[in-house]
């Protein structure tokens, strides 16, 4: 018998009738309902994401983007960010499951306003000289494909101390599943911006050489001390581990940023990757739960994402929904090609639903469909 078949034995196979839809009738009243109506809608054989594969082109967003610069003050939008929205979970405005991503402008010379709120966020810097962040008290200053975390709960306040040019980062944010939970909470600072201290990148400086400090106080709180990973080392970090290592077959050589108190991940529910995939590399295809922003930090190249083909270069950026098949390849013969990533892979293993599986046909390639 087909695994799969509805109408086994164990999965909810009732024929309704005309006094069975007037129980159901009865039950509503008192807002209530009969769980073998929806069992098997709520209960799937397996994961059946809203989220759909979506590409991004940098190219299109980055002048609608700038656009936004002189129409809307800074101040009056809190944050000037165009989200990027998945058309499957419009109504969470995520751009895959239970993730949220946008792409904030700030103009030469622009301070944002401090807050805090209880989901969790992380930026990527796309482009732009003098970005900041204050969190915590803790300024640290990020350029281009710099990666840096604000987690939850925490003060933080952005600006751009260029002088000639705007500043693009992006947004990852837990929103979605934090409203989900019915957990969120937002809070405008008191005095409107933080008392930075006078010591800028004191994170980097303190956690950042890959040794504990010893003799101060312990860190106990549940994300890293450590607030921003600067992309030089991190991508000489990256090309090391291809000089050592073959690599996933199904990744490339990836490497996570993490904690480096507690060697997991950087916040308790999202965690953020580097991978690098050698020249014309190709991936075999594999599949998890689990949903996956990436973006193209470096080369050009492509992904298979449940069967359909998207083409991307530096800049782009583009979704994995949990459970979808997937396959990368760069187009590049001589050069590595390296993509960013985040996702809500903490929240899958603490709450026990982490699952992966590779391709099994074919090769471990995905066919492209029509």
């Amino acid at each position: 018998m087909n695994n799969h078949d509805d109408t086994q034995a164990g999965r909810a196979r009732v024929t309704d009738s005309p006094e069975l839809l007037s129980y159901y009738d009865e039950l509503a009243k008192v807002e209530a309902g009969a769980l073998w109506t929806v069992a098997n809608e709520i209960e799937p054989w397996y994961p059946q994401p809203r989220s759909v594969p979506v590409l991004w082109r940098y190219a299109d967003l980055r002048p609608l983007v700038r656009k936004a610069l002189p129409l809307v003050n800074a101040d009056d939008a809190g944050r000037r960010v165009v989200m990027l929205v998945n058309p499957g979970r419009r109504e969470l405005s995520a751009a895959v499951g239970l993730l949220y991503t946008g792409l904030q402008i700030m103009g030469p010379g622009e301070a944002m306003t401090a807050h805090r709120h209880q989901a969790a966020a992380l930026r990527f810097v796309h482009e732009g000289h003098g970005a900041w962040t204050i969190v915590d008290g803790q300024k640290l200053a990020v350029g281009p494909r710099d990666f840096a975390i604000t987690p939850n709960n925490t003060w933080h306040e952005h600006g751009n101390e260029g002088t000639d040019a705007p500043v693009i980062w992006q947004d990852g944010l837990d929103i979605p599943l934090v409203n989900a939970l019915d957990a969120n909470f937002y809070q405008v600072h008191p005095e409107l911006h933080q008392r930075p201290g006078t010591v800028v990148n004191s994170s980097l400086l303190s956690y950042g050489g890959n040794l504990l400090p010893y003799g101060m106080e312990k860190w106990t709180r549940p994300y890293s001390p450590l607030l921003g990973w600067p992309w030089e080392p991190s991508y000489h970090a990256l090309g090391r581990l291809a000089g050592a290592r073959e690599g996933s077959p199904y990744d490339g050589v990836i490497m996570e940023y993490t904690d480096p108190v507690s060697g997991g991940s950087v916040m308790p529910t999202m965690s953020a990757h580097l991978q690098l995939l050698r020249p014309g590399q190709a991936t075999l295809a594999h599949r998890h739960t689990g949903s996956v922003v990436y973006t193209a930090a470096k080369g050009r190249g492509v992904s298979v994402i449940a069967g359909h083909r998207f083409a991307w270069q530096e800049g782009d950026i583009f979704c994995v929904p949990s459970w979808a098949w997937h396959e990368h390849e760069n187009l590049d013969a001589s050069e590595d090609a390296v993509l960013f990533s985040f996702n809500d892979f903490p929240v899958m293993r603490s709450l026990g639903l982490h699952r992966e599986e590779a391709y099994p046909d074919n090769g471990g390639r995905q066919p492209i469909l029509p």
